[in-house]
This record gives structure tokens, C-alpha cells and sequence, in this order.
């Protein structure tokens, strides 16, 4: 079906009670929800939805983006804003509407992500803080995963850190920036007396990239592996077919900002 005009939707969700934003058989995603909705307050008029990035299960978004395809223009944006949101469950909220044109495709569009990893260590956490914070309740090497996580910034063979590849993928990618600092973004009266956050940035993403990243981290600050092993892990080794043991839980990553060109 061809469709004439096209919408850009900023959206934020917790994450943690739908099964990712990709539509799947069976169970409750976030574009689930977001069509339920579009499909409720647009009555008869045919739609499509194309989310710029496809979060894991668990995960949360303070800042993703998706496209909207309609045969008939929106009369007004802001209006339909506020009657989306109206209808939207309240772990779910569109920030922003602009008008695109109908050839634009967010998939084929360059984009930077930015990725946050909340953690903390040491203690057992408030259950309140689960859906955005990891507590790791045995001590960790916050200082040595700080050195950690420097070594991933550049280019690098990210194979070992991605699962269900295709044989088409690109597992050279470059991450912009891969930090651990003081959690200064969110904060509730629930959470660890001290949290923090991984910061990671790039062009793209491999499937379960973060979360493998700082699973890294982890055994890192577990001393089960050193930096140098690390470093190793993201060179190209075609006889080492092995695979990352630990993956990081998906309820302390966050998708905190989606920029794309339109």
C-alpha cells in the first residue's frame, strides 16, 4: 500500500513489562501497544509504523524514535499529540510530532544512539528499582571497569558481541564514546545510595552489543578476566569461534537519545 504522508514520533517507554518494541506473536511489545492505539484514535484509516531501533525485552527508552506512514494528513499535530497520548497506557508517551516526506525511510537514514547501562553493587537493592537498575550484589572493580570500558571506544571486531548474526552483518563497528560515570541522570528516592552509569554511543548497534559490553565490564570488576583479555575479545580471530559467557540483564539498559537526519 502506498501512503502519502509521513510523521516522525519521539517517543519514551519503561520498558519493563513488554517484550521489546518489535511486533512478536504472543506476547505484549511496545509497537503492539503503539499500533493498538494508532488504530483506536485513527478509527478506519489505514497506517504503518517503522521504529528506528528494535530495544530488547526489558528494555527502556528516554528518547526513540518511529515513523508513522498515513494515506490522509493529520489536520492538526499537536492535537492528535494529545489525543494519542490520552490513549496511550502510562508507561508509554509521545514527546514530539514533525511532518516528513513520504519517501523518507528511518532505517536508511543516518543516526547516532546513545546507550546508558544503570548499575549498582554491593548491597540488595529496593525491589521499586528493578525496572531500570541492575544491582550486582557482590563488590565490583568500579576503577578497573573504568579503564574497561575506554578500551572499547574506536573501531573494532564486535563478533564476539552479538548473538544470531546473519551472514550479512557488519561486526566492525565504531563506538563514539563508552564511559562509566556517576548516575546523574535518574534518580529516585528508592534507588542504591550510589548508582551509575555506562555510557555508550555509536552509529549502530549489534544485537545484545551493550548488554554483552557490560557483561565485559562485569567480570571485569569481578577480576574474572583482565584487561588485556578484554582487549583481546574485540580483535578478529577466525579460529576462535567461542562465545562471551555473560550477558548483562536487559532492565538497567536504557535507549537515552536517538538523533537522525530528516
Amino acid at each position: 500500500m502506498n501512503y502519502a504522508f509521513c510523521y516522525i514520533i519521539e517517543l519514551q517507554y519503561l520498558g519493563f513489562r513488554y517484550h521489546g518494541w518489535f511486533h512478536q506473536p504472543d506476547v505484549k511489545t511496545v509497537q503492539f501497544m503503539v499500533d493498538k492505539t494508532l488504530t483506536f484514535i485513527l478509527k478506519q484509516q489505514k497506517f504503518k509504523t517503522l521504529g528506528a531501533s528494535r530495544t530488547d525485552a526489558k528494555v527502556s527508552a528516554n528518547h526513540m524514535v518511529f515513523e508513522l506512514f498515513l494515506k490522509d494528513e493529520l489536520p492538526n499535530l499537536d492535537d492528535f499529540l494529545n489525543v494519542f497520548n490520552q490513549n496511550l497506557p502510562n508507561d508509554i508517551r509521545a514527546t514530539k510530532i514533525n511532518q516528513t516526506t513520504a519517501n523518507f525511510n528511518i532505517l536508511q537514514t543516518p543516526k547516532k544512539k546513545e546507550y546508558i547501562y544503570l548499575f549498582a553493587f554491593g548491597e540488595k537493592p529496593h525491589p521499586f528499582s528493578a525496572p531500570l537498575i541492575t544491582t550486582f550484589l557482590e563488590d565490583l572493580d568500579l576503577e578497573l571497569m573504568k579503564k574497561g570500558a575506554l578500551l572499547f571506544q574506536g573501531k573494532h571486531n564486535f563478533k564476539k558481541y552479538c548473538t544470531k548474526p546473519s551472514q550479512h552483518t557488519q561486526f566492525e563497528r565504531e563506538i563514539l564514546l563508552s564511559t562509566i560515570q556517576d548516575n546523574d541522570l535518574y534518580q529516585a528516592n528508592f534507588f542504591p545510595k550510589q548508582t551509575f552509569a555506562f555510557h555508550v554511543h555509536s552509529k549502530g548497534f549489534l544485537r545484545y552489543q551493550v548488554r554483552l559490553m557490560m557483561g565485559q565490564l562485569v567480570r571485569l570488576g569481578r577480576h574474572e578476566i583482565t584487561l588485556n583479555e578484554l582487549k583481546e575479545s574485540l580483535s578478529y580471530n577466525d579460529q576462535d569461534h567461542s562465545k562471551l559467557p555473560y550477558i548483562a540483564p536487559a532492565s538497567g539498559l536504557i535507549l537515552n537519545k536517538t538523533e537522525i537526519d530528516f
